[in-house]
């Protein structure tokens, strides 16, 4: 859980960054250029002769689906929504990765289900503040779409590894990069205006940032995390972020919220947290 644990925290200093600094460039050029950062971080590490191809185009399929639609689908969705819709609309990954993992199994845990809405109640009161669905319809399908992307990843992801026993996932982990980068640069040949793009030397820090530390080495930690909690704390911890990137603006930069519903929400997601690892059975994890 350390893993998870450490991830939220990065990505809780995240937020606002693609709002702030990158809403003017296109999309899948941001996607695009985020991965491929993360890409070549792992590139160095990848050993094609350790694994069969049909692994490899495994792992490089989820990648294209867990980053690839998952970030074109989410950086889009900022053309229609404000940050904090998007961080609302963000809330409701718990229960698809629940869905997803009982689809595979073919068995509903009503315990992680339970736990997974808590995770969403907890956040929901914490970033609750008044939105019109009808008005925002279109970017909050892209949301929920990045959202399943997103969850579908983490399950098949463990999933795959446990089944090869995968030991060291390092070699691996640029093949699920490739895979978001091909995706990626697929949509953005057909999106992006090569002749007007202009990238400022605070979008390049940015992006490396983000493409080096909260997407590739967070994503590698998050996905290795994945594989040694069931499905339950797995569901609860991808909104973990939220209370934490609440706490950080209120601690670091001096924002101002409500501290009655971050004390309320947080407590929430920590019974469900609870509950999740208190009624987890060993057969949760899959070996």
């Amino acid at each position: 859980m350390q893993y998870l644990i450490i991830v939220s925290l990065i990505w809780a200093f995240s937020f606002g960054l693609i709002k702030g600094q990158l809403t003017n460039l296109d999309a899948n050029l941001v996607a695009f250029l985020r991965l491929f950062i993360s890409f070549l971080v792992f590139l160095p590490l990848f050993r094609i002769k350790n694994h069969d191809s049909k692994v490899i185009i495994k792992f490089a399929l989820i990648g294209a689906v867990q980053y690839g639609i998952m970030y074109s689908a989410y950086i889009y969705s900022y053309q229609y929504l404000q940050a904090f819709e998007i961080a609302i609309f963000t809330v409701f990954t718990p229960i698809y990765i629940v869905l997803i993992d009982s689809a595979i199994k073919r068995s509903l845990n009503k315990i992680f289900l339970f736990a997974s809405l808590l995770a969403v109640t907890g956040a929901g009161i914490i970033l609750l503040q008044a939105v019109n669905f009808s008005q925002n319809l279109f970017g909050f399908a892209l949301v929920q779409l990045s959202n399943i992307c997103f969850a579908s990843g983490q399950i098949f992801y463990r999933s795959e590894a446990n089944k090869i026993n995968l030991k060291n996932e390092r070699e691996l982990f640029a093949a699920l990069f490739f895979g978001g980068v091909l995706i990626t640069g697929l949509l953005g040949f057909i999106t992006i205006d090569f002749n007007g793009i202009i990238i400022s030397t605070n979008q390049i820090f940015t992006l490396l940032y983000l493409g080096a530390i909260a997407s590739g080495i967070s994503f590698f930690l998050w996905n290795k995390g994945a594989r040694l909690v069931h499905a339950g704390t797995l569901s609860v911890m991808n909104n973990l972020k939220i209370p934490l990137a609440v706490f950080v603006s209120l601690l670091i930069f001096g924002e101002e919220s409500d501290l009655t519903k971050l004390i309320i929400g947080g407590t929430v997601i920590g019974l469900g947290l609870w509950i999740a690892e208190r009624f987890r059975t060993s057969k949760s994890i899959e070996q």
